[in-house]
């Protein structure tokens, strides 16, 4: 088995490491600002937990939106690298908006614009990892660009709370030393990441709403987009991890706390669970995520203390390492070639308004019920998507 991996991990390409590169600095910047964000809008600004997930979902809801379009255009063109330009330079030039708010609306929009940055180059960069990689470690390279991500969000919460203690917790100044790992990602995109020449003869896809184009992405394709957008129903968004932390009173400088202990599980579970993905069952490594993901929202749900606190956010940060970059290549596996960009940005549009959905749910929850109760939901919804896991295809070898 030793053997094995190690072919899988020579077999990757060096196109998948600058990729993981570009995500690691842009989330090092993004998390450094989203980890302080709820507690700035609510604690600075005023807001409520209803205003924080609504601002939350619809951002996150416009970004998977946009990966429709961006997708089928990626595909339609035949070139995927300038969109995953553009994507990762907007998202970099709205990092001085917030520390400039003023006000929730002020953070709102930038919110939006940062996450129409992360819509335009998710689907064609999803895409274009799929086309430089071999079907054989599909998994191992999406586990281990996931993985580096996710090393981005680590870091970015680590380095907010330094600064925070460095400028005695003033929010706005930490705010702007997000704006350099956003520079440093542009550069990565521009110098490293390669795209494989399409032929001139390859076909072209039929507008992404069309119904010819539709069909072809065929039944398997249709059952991983709905389930996963259940699962996306279920998690919702990590922002009320944030709140419950507050809510157990952790203080705003030590806040960020929670989502470095979630992406630091996330980082280490990922890339070994997508190349365990390519030599088992896949839907096996689907299930144990969802299971986990139960498990965190009753922890949390529970909780009464630091302990529990952590014990919840490290299992959510498990679930996440056994369920994104899996997902990613089930979408992979089961979309033709030519529509590889248009599958990625229906299946993260059913996401983003699943996430819509939960950020508006949880966040009345929360306002009416108090900060357990979106656990208490998330957990319901998680073991009602656990059997649906049998409906998904099985893996092509």
């Amino acid at each position: 088995m030793a053997g094995g991996a190690a072919v899988a991990k020579q077999a990757i390409p060096r196109g998948v490491v600058a990729l993981g590169l570009v995500s690691l600095f842009t989330d090092l910047g993004s998390e450094m600002v989203h980890s302080l964000l709820p507690v700035f809008l609510v604690g600075t600004l005023g807001a409520s937990a209803l205003l924080v997930g609504l601002i939350d979902g619809l951002a996150e809801a416009l970004a998977l939106l946009t990966k429709v379009f961006s997708g089928w255009i990626s595909d339609a063109v035949g070139r995927r690298k300038p969109l995953v330009l553009l994507g990762y330079g907007l998202a970099a030039a709205t990092k001085p908006l917030f520390p400039l708010a003023g006000s929730a609306a002020w953070v709102l929009g930038a919110r939006l614009l940062d996450r129409l940055g992360k819509g335009i180059r998710g689907a064609p960069r999803d895409a274009l990892l799929a086309d430089i990689t071999p079907p054989e470690v599909r998994g191992a390279a999406y586990g281990l660009r996931q993985s580096m991500d996710t090393l981005g969000a680590v870091l970015g919460p680590l380095a907010a709370i330094g600064l925070m203690l460095a400028f005695a917790g003033d929010v706005r100044t930490v705010l702007w030393f997000a704006v350099l790992p956003g520079i440093v990602a542009v550069a990565i995109v521009v110098f490293m990441v390669r795209e494989p020449e399409r032929s001139a003869a390859a076909p072209r896809p039929r507008p992404p709403l069309s119904r010819a184009a539709l069909a072809q992405l065929g039944g398997s394709y249709w059952r991983i987009a709905w389930i996963g957008a259940l699962l996306a129903l279920a998690r919702g968004t990590e922002a009320f991890l944030v709140l419950r932390a507050s809510s157990l009173g952790v203080a705003d400088t030590w806040v960020p706390l929670v989502m470095v202990g979630m992406s630091l599980v996330f980082t280490v579970v990922a890339w070994p669970a997508g190349r365990w993905s390519d030599r088992a069952d896949r839907r096996h490594v689907l299930a144990i995520g969802l299971a986990l993901l139960c498990v965190a929202d009753l922890v949390l749900a529970l909780a009464d203390g630091w302990l529990a606190l952590g014990a919840g956010v490290a299992l959510w940060g498990a679930h996440m390492g056994f369920t994104q970059g899996v997902f990613s290549a089930f979408v992979a596996d089961a979309a033709p070639g030519p529509l590889r960009g248009t599958a990625f940005g229906i299946f993260n549009l059913l996401q983003g308004l699943a996430i819509l959905v939960a950020g508006v749910a949880a966040g009345l929850a929360m306002d009416r019920f108090g900060a357990a109760a979106p656990f208490w939901i998330g957990a319901g919804l998680s073991l009602l998507a656990l059997p649906l896991v049998a409906l998904l295809p099985a893996q092509r070898r």
